[in-house]
């Protein structure tokens, strides 16, 4: 049996290597090295203008998506002024991944969208985000260091897609985040939650994989869950 391809949506952010002072498609490798580990095979999709218009012509191409992690997400794409928390956004990134995930969802194409990619997938069903956690929370251990990741707990719904895949309704996890859910968007049902009521897990029951996770389990190794995408597109494409 063939690998499943999994689709990983790229972050376009100037980066430094060597000589070079660059903008790049990047991607961090634990993603990849997550798919690999399940047995799928892992192609990076930069943006590209064209796919807005015509998203098929990739989504033909791979069994699973992933909406990455990576920058805030652009208020404009649900009616909202930005907050002066909100930097570093990327506006062809998020027409790039609402046309793709809008169409994933069309097509019941197996997609798992993590940390920024959990609130694009919100905001593709129509629903909004809260731009500054902190303020609403009134702490910041969801993100206590930029550049590092912290851990906490996570409450999981029984029964859910979010527990099966990560294989348990009490994972710790990995966060890196200061956005989250404000209005839930149509058709997804919230699945988990940290303890300060944030958020952390979204998913679609009417399809057959469509689960959104506020944290990072490509970080960790020991997380099923990037592996639970890649059998569920291995199921799908022999079906296909």
């Amino acid at each position: 049996m063939s690998r499943p391809l999994i689709g990983i949506c790229a972050a376009v952010e100037r980066v430094r290597w060597g000589a070079w002072d660059e903008v790049a498609d990047l991607l961090p490798r634990t993603y990849s090295a997550a798919i690999q580990r399940a047995g799928g095979i892992a192609l990076l999709l930069p943006v590209d203008a064209a796919a807005i218009e015509r998203p098929d012509e990739l989504l033909d191409v791979v069994d699973g998506l992933i909406l990455a992690g990576g920058c805030d997400v652009d208020p404009s794409t649900y009616e909202a002024a930005p907050d002066p928390h909100t930097t570093g956004t990327c506006p062809g990134r998020d027409a790039f991944e609402l046309a793709l995930g809008s169409r994933a969802l069309e097509r019941d194409l197996p997609l798992l969208a993590v940390c920024r990619g959990m609130q694009m997938l919100n905001v593709l069903a129509g629903g909004s985000l809260t731009q500054h956690l902190p303020d609403s929370v009134g702490h910041e251990r969801h993100r206590e260091t930029p550049g590092s990741f912290s851990d906490h707990e996570v409450t999981l719904e029984p029964g859910s897609l979010a527990a099966r895949a990560a294989g348990g309704e009490r994972p710790s996890v990995k966060s890196h985040h200061h956005q989250g859910i404000d209005r839930l968007g149509a058709g997804l049902r919230v699945s988990g939650r940290a303890d300060d009521g944030t958020i952390e897990a979204i998913e679609s029951p009417e399809r057959r994989f469509v689960l959104g996770a506020l944290w990072h389990p490509e970080e960790d190794e020991a997380s099923q869950m990037i592996a639970a995408l890649v059998d569920e597109a291995r199921r799908a494409s022999v079906r296909a």
